[in-house]
């Protein structure tokens, strides 16, 4: 037995106990404990069976397969074929209450690894490895994964899936045997596979059960795995794919993993997400959103399209200003030769056959109606049909000598080649720089098909240059804000996020498909980063019609927009977007800076969803009835998070317009305002009404 070397770290609800002796082995990841921790730490001491090794194998940070851990490694590489089992030993420890540093090193095999680990008061963990290689031949890297080890309790997960239009969907999926990987390598953060998941007891739900969040903070290829060992051990682990042959370390060389984002709640996933909510609003943002109001956008994709012409836009912009709108965004097709998604892309010049006064006078007309102007960009993106590619076809991440498939008719940019590189901040630059523009929509709408740089291959190296690009941007233009968006949700992750001010969760605007969408994003990020907009009756993405309630009363919980053409639309339709706007910026000041709750409900038919502010004095609720009732009757609404020995007026912002037409006659409580106590609305409840499917209502409470 090793000498233990006992490492506390301690955030507000949580606590992780670390054993530094040879290697590094998380003992406790739960709930703070007191008192002679390392003598208590000997209680953990494993006993060691027949039929396997004789010695106890720790499953440690970084597990190797020479220390006789039978599972997934830390580390997989080679030097020219030796070194591939290494035993690292820990050399150095540096350590405070809220984060330990820890030196490794095998000199025989010539690496050093640093293990970094923090526990904030948020309770969020993060973890990340990085490997330098100190023999003079160079190591290859097949991979290098960050590890986190789970309780034999938990036994459920909540892994994530989707697609185009229909992202952030969630499945539930026992783990008792075996285990669960999930692999992207569409070389971004993806649709399909968000870097996400959750562990926990069984049944966890929203309001209770031990859970343990991960989140993967990468936009690229990754794996994401939980396994049960053979002795019924568990752990999660997260790593980049590295392509054949894609990392080699010369000597004295750094290979750094992502980080990987850790939190536990013992109180269900509504306290893992205040945790990491706390945390991205504490630790991420950008302090530009923390003190300003998000403003509202319109932006004309769904209104134009291609068609641009100056004078009908700046009617556009007239009309959003008196609807409210504080931000007005031109999409795709202001640039040259740009009039379908076949062509132009990676000429960012202007087009003067569609501007010929350039674009200060309708950024002049934007700003004298009081709204900040924004521009749409695909930078990384090109078309052959462009006179970039023409003059420049070697700027194309590719392997040469294969025609590789086209998305949306396009190909990516290496963005390891310099001069690409340079040219595509030059443009960008010039833009920022000779108009006032305040945002950027940046959009990637295909995936990553043969990313190689001089033969080699090189997705891991085109993700870092993606965000030195953004990085060179912020840099020069630091009050810009910038949009993630990748033909929606398909680059959303923490690393984007310390770089951008606002994510597309979906090109989907169905008020349907955005309650599930929007909730399964909920579970990591606060509304204020989630682009959330109304948008026209016709939904373009699935065809399917909305009341101007449901879809407004949906826009709200997040950063608000609205996607139309305000000069065609009837003025019946414009006053119902300009109600949901008001309404939103009275409510902004709550919904940007409280505590979201996702509340359970007794009929799965209904989405309930509340922001509750951080002292308690109010809150907003949101019940949606999104498919028929089950039954007749539907319950009870029961509202956690307020004060329990406070008195609340409860009243309704919003509802259906034929709110009163559907039935003999609904609560009492929603026609006439009501008091009610926080612990009664905690524990009792209120009569749920009846609402027809795809429709909502919108509660008030207010502490007297």
């Amino acid at each position: 037995m090793t000498q233990k070397e006992i490492i506390v770290l301690t955030g507000t609800n949580s606590q992780v106990i670390i054993d530094a002796g040879e290697c590094a082995e998380i003992l406790h990841w739960g709930k703070p404990v007191s008192g002679d921790i390392t003598s208590f730490c000997s209680s953990l001491l494993r006993p060691v069976p027949y039929g396997r090794l004789d010695n106890d194998v720790a499953m440690t940070l970084a597990p190797e397969l020479g220390r006789g851990v039978f599972s997934s490694p830390c580390l997989e590489g080679h030097r020219n074929g030796a070194d591939w089992a290494p035993v690292f030993v820990i050399t150095e420890v540096e350590s405070n209450a809220h984060s330990v540093t820890l030196t490794s090193e095998d000199a025989l095999a010539g690496l050093r690894m640093i293990t970094e680990l923090s526990l904030d008061k948020q309770d969020v963990m993060k973890t990340r490895h990085s490997l330098i290689n100190i023999k003079s031949t160079p190591y290859q890297v097949n991979r290098l994964a960050n590890t986190l080890p789970l309780p034999v309790r938990a036994a459920e997960l909540m892994t994530y899936y989707g697609r185009w239009v229909h992202e952030f969907q969630t499945v539930r999926q026992p783990l008792q045997q075996g285990g669960y990987q999930q692999e992207n390598r569409r070389g971004r953060t993806s649709h399909e596979h968000y870097p996400a998941l959750v562990a926990g007891t069984r049944h966890f739900d929203e309001m209770q059960g031990d859970v343990y969040g991960f989140h993967f903070a990468w936009s690229g290829n990754h794996r994401l795995r939980v396994d049960v060992k053979a002795d019924g051990r568990r752990y999660m682990q997260a790593e980049v794919i590295y392509l054949p042959g894609e990392i080699s370390l010369q000597q004295g060389e750094e290979l750094t993993t992502p980080w990987l984002y850790a939190s536990y709640s013992n109180q269900g996933l509504n306290g893992m997400s205040h945790q990491f909510h706390s945390h991205v609003r504490e630790s991420i943002l950008d302090k530009q959103i923390i003190n300003t109001a998000r403003p509202i956008h319109l932006n004309t994709w769904e209104g134009i399209y291609f068609e641009h012409d100056p004078d009908y836009i700046m009617e556009m912009a007239t009309q959003s200003a008196q609807m409210g709108v504080e931000r007005f965004i031109i999409d795709d097709g202001w640039f040259k030769g740009r009039n379908g998604d076949k062509a132009a892309l990676g000429d960012w010049f202007l087009d003067a056959d569609k501007y010929p006064n350039g674009l200060a006078p309708i950024i002049d007309h934007v700003r004298k109606l009081g709204m900040e102007f924004g521009l749409w960009f695909e930078p990384e993106m090109i078309n052959k049909d462009s006179d970039l590619y023409r003059q420049h076809p070697d700027w194309l991440l590719a392997v040469e000598g294969y025609d590789q498939p086209t998305g949306r008719n396009q190909y990516v940019i290496n963005l390891q080649n310099d001069d690409a590189f340079n040219y595509l901040y030059e443009r960008l630059d010039h833009f920022l720089t000779q108009y006032a523009i305040d945002y950027i929509k940046w959009d990637m709408n295909r995936e990553v098909v043969q990313p190689a740089h001089n033969g080699h291959a090189a997705g891991h190296q085109q993700v870092v240059r993606y965000y030195q690009l953004v990085d060179k941007i912020r840099t020069a233009h630091p009050k810009v804000d910038i949009e993630s968006c990748a033909a929606g949700g398909g680059r959303i992750d923490f690393e984007v996020l310390k770089r951008t001010h606002r994510f597309w969760p979906s090109d989907n605007n169905d008020a349907l498909e955005r309650q599930r969408i929007q909730r399964g994003m909920s579970y990591f990020f606060p509304p204020e980063v989630m682009g959330s907009h109304i948008g026209s009756s016709h939904c373009h993405s699935t065809r399917r019609r909305h009341s101007i309630e449901f879809r407004g009363l949906t826009a709200i919980f997040g950063h608000m927009g609205i996607e139309l053409d305000p000069v065609k639309e009837l003025q019946e339709e414009k006053q119902g977007f300009e109600r949901y706007i008001q309404l939103h910026k009275t409510l902004r000041p709550l919904l940007h800076t409280g505590r979201t709750w996702r509340i359970p409900s007794d009929d799965e038919a209904h989405q309930i969803h509340a922001v509750v502010a951080n002292d308690h004095s109010e809150a907003i609720v949101l019940l949606a009835q999104l498919a028929m009732p089950t039954n007749s009757l539907s319950g009870h609404l029961r509202i956690p998070g307020l004060d329990r020995s406070a008195i609340y007026q409860v009243s309704i912002l919003d509802k259906p317009a034929n709110y009163n037409e559907i039935v003999n006659y609904q609560p009492f409580w929603t026609e006439s305002d009501c008091q009610l106590s926080g612990e009664w609305c905690e524990d009792v409840g209120l009569t749920m009404p009846i609402l027809d499917a795809e429709s909502a209502m919108l509660i008030k409470l207010k502490k007297l």
